[in-house]
């Protein structure tokens, strides 16, 4: 055994000490390569942004490609010369799934670059980042399939297995379908979404009450920024099925209306002058809409409306909370008796005591006369000796 292994090793000496300098001698030529080439070029172009994400496995497919070559040229009863190439194939066809993942990922970028977020064009830039983010992720899952496919078609054994699937394909499908139908639901969803647009990155949403902003759209969930920081994960197939608000389809502009309710002796229209007044300091104002109407009346007071717009949903809501804190202190410093309040009237329900009588005159002058705590009614001075 011990000799058997020692002949082995010598055998191996000379094709270990070639593949080993071959190696060497490869990636370093494509390192020398890689500094011209970015030495030459300019910074930003679209080849080195392509180059610059598979650097690194394209150094590893060089070394294992020149590897592969040296093997082959080796004797072929080398001890163990088979199950090493098997290796060094597989461990190629993985550098070459990670080469390709890292290509296809840039070409994402690359169409965002492209497709900067000029002045008045961010609908279109919008639409095309999202769409490009979606369907290059749904190409780098085929590439992973494909290359852990063809890693394990190098296995006798797989392949063999793979043809009796093939075989059975009808039910495999099936039953695979069935088992995958949420993942499957959602990659078709997100092709929908990718196809008809009804969000976009950065987009502003409501969704189920919360004021959101799309961050990220991957190929089975959406990543939505809340107002506060946090993070709503929500999967494609929620954006299918439900109803949700978008703020920015066409245009980001928005209107918002704040609500304060009044007495009935508040005149309106000193009201509608400050609402202007408070408008004019506002810098969140786009000065296009600037409305106030009485919307809503009820046995107490009066539900004054006062509408206006802004040019984005941030700048929409620190516009409503300054002008609604605004109108109050104007009320309160200038019309105080106007604020809403509550009246009531005091009725005696005594027996004795009949408001719809004929005779309320002569229930007027038999009530008591109340002027003060130690006040006395008449009947009681008339008792008096």
């Amino acid at each position: 055994m011990l000799q058997t292994l020692e002949a082995g090793l010598r055998a191996w000496m000379l094709p270990g000490i070639l593949a080993l300098l071959a190696v060497i001698a490869s990636y370093t030529l494509y390192r020398l390569t890689l500094v011209v080439i970015r030495h030459f070029s300019k910074r930003r172009t679209v080849p080195l942004l392509f180059l610059d994400a598979a650097a690194k496995a394209l150094g590893l497919v060089t070394s294992l490609l020149a590897l592969r070559a040296t093997l082959n040229g080796a004797p072929d009863d080398l001890l163990l010369l088979a199950p090493v190439k098997q290796v060094v194939t597989l461990l190629l066809i993985l550098s070459l799934t990670w080469a390709a993942v890292r290509l296809t990922s840039v070409i994402g970028d690359v169409i965002v670059l492209l497709n900067p977020v000029l002045e008045g064009e961010w609908k279109r830039a919008r639409k095309v980042e999202t769409q490009t983010r979606f369907l290059v992720r749904c190409l780098n899952i085929l590439v992973i399939i494909v290359g852990i496919g063809a890693a394990l078609m190098t296995f006798e054994s797989v392949q063999k297995v793979g043809a009796s699937l093939l075989a059975s394909a009808g039910v495999g499908g099936i039953v695979l379908g069935f088992a995958a139908r949420p993942v499957l639901s959602n990659l078709l969803s997100g092709i929908q979404i990718a196809l008809t647009q009804p969000f976009r990155i950065e987009d502003a949403l409501n969704v189920q009450g919360e004021w959101c902003w799309v961050e990220e759209v991957t190929a089975t969930y959406v990543v939505l920024r809340v107002w506060d920081q946090r993070r709503l994960i929500v999967p494609l197939q929620w954006f299918i099925e439900n109803p949700f608000q978008n703020w920015s389809r066409n245009t980001a502009d928005l209107q918002g209306t704040v609500f304060i309710w009044v007495d009935y002796t508040m005149p309106i229209e000193p009201l509608r002058q400050e609402f202007s007044r408070l408008l004019n300091t506002m810098k969140q104002w786009d000065g296009k809409v600037a409305t106030v109407q009485v919307t809503d009346s009820n046995d107490q007071a009066l539900q004054v409306r006062f509408l206006m717009s802004a040019p984005d949903s941030s700048q929409n809501w620190d516009l409503r909370c300054a002008i609604r804190e605004g109108l109050v202190t104007f009320i309160q410093q200038h019309y105080p008796s106007q604020l809403p309040r509550l009246r009531a009237r005091l009725v005696d329900t005594s027996p004795e005591f009949d408001v719809n009588s004929n005779n309320l005159a002569d229930l007027q002058r038999e009530a008591p006369e109340i002027s003060g705590p130690g006040s006395r009614s008449r009947s009681d001075n008339r008792k008096k000796p």
